[in-house]
């Protein structure tokens, strides 16, 4: 899979794809960033990428002419990649986007800055807006940077496990139940028995019960967007009395 991303600042994407699981994944060819400086497709002395909004205001708007030079550039290579523009209007990124961007084989990002883009990217330009929360960062190039993290978990061989990421927190519209690793008892707590057990059957119910429980307790809009069991539903409703029994 390759991702393409079209950055003022494109040195921002060295460091974090030079650790860790994604480091690793690029050295076996999994997957491959390239960030692209959009000056590159600027004109003029200064190579200018933005200039003053019509109608005034403060800040700067990013030009229309050097994304649509970069994007046509970057089709030609792939002319089916998907153009994201990252950017606070747009749809809030979710577990489910990770997993369906990973079937692309390319990706292009586009990243703002200043006061965003001529309104005419969005209307020309691009096939999806994305946004990873509701505040206002300095650019688009972290939020890109979090997508590309997510969506290559879902590729084959990223990570070590198979299995890792269908067990992730939000991949069942739940939260992840608790993990434990040795030592057995840690200032003075115990790893629950269960999963001392070696009854397997005992330890998925229990950790299924867990993301029940967690998932009620931290984040309960959740649930009513998730396909539950009848089982599913006794064991809410179980925990539903137990929490309010111990209020």
């Amino acid at each position: 899979m390759i991702f393409d991303v079209l950055t003022l600042f494109p040195e921002m994407f060295v460091s974090p794809l030079q650790e860790s699981i994604l480091a690793r994944a690029i050295k076996q060819g999994l997957f491959e960033v390239r960030a692209h400086n959009l000056r590159s497709w600027a004109e003029g002395k200064h190579l200018t990428t933005d200039d003053t909004p019509y109608g005034g205001g403060d800040g700067m708007v990013m030009k229309p002419e050097p994304i649509a030079k970069a994007i046509t550039e970057l089709k030609q290579q792939a002319p089916t990649a998907k153009v994201l523009l990252m950017t606070p209007q747009g749809v809030p990124f979710r577990q489910q986007h990770a997993r369906e961007l990973a079937h692309e084989e390319n990706l292009i990002f586009l990243c703002g800055r200043y006061e965003g883009f001529d309104e005419r990217v969005r209307q020309t330009l691009v096939d999806a807006e994305f946004s990873i929360g509701d505040f206002v960062l300095t650019g688009g190039e972290l939020p890109a940077m979090v997508m590309i993290d997510a969506i290559c978990r879902h590729l084959p061989g990223v990570l070590g496990s198979s299995s890792s990421a269908e067990t992730d927190s939000f991949v069942d519209g739940l939260l992840e139940y608790p993990q434990y690793t040795r030592p057995a008892v840690f200032n003075g707590m115990a790893v629950p028995d269960v999963l001392l057990s070696g009854d397997h059957g005992r330890i998925a119910n229990w950790r299924r019960e867990q993301q029940l429980l967690r998932t009620l307790q931290r984040r309960p809009e959740l649930l009513e967007k998730v396909l539950l069991t009848e089982q599913d539903e006794k064991v809410l409703d179980l925990l539903r009395h137990k929490l309010k029994t111990d209020e």
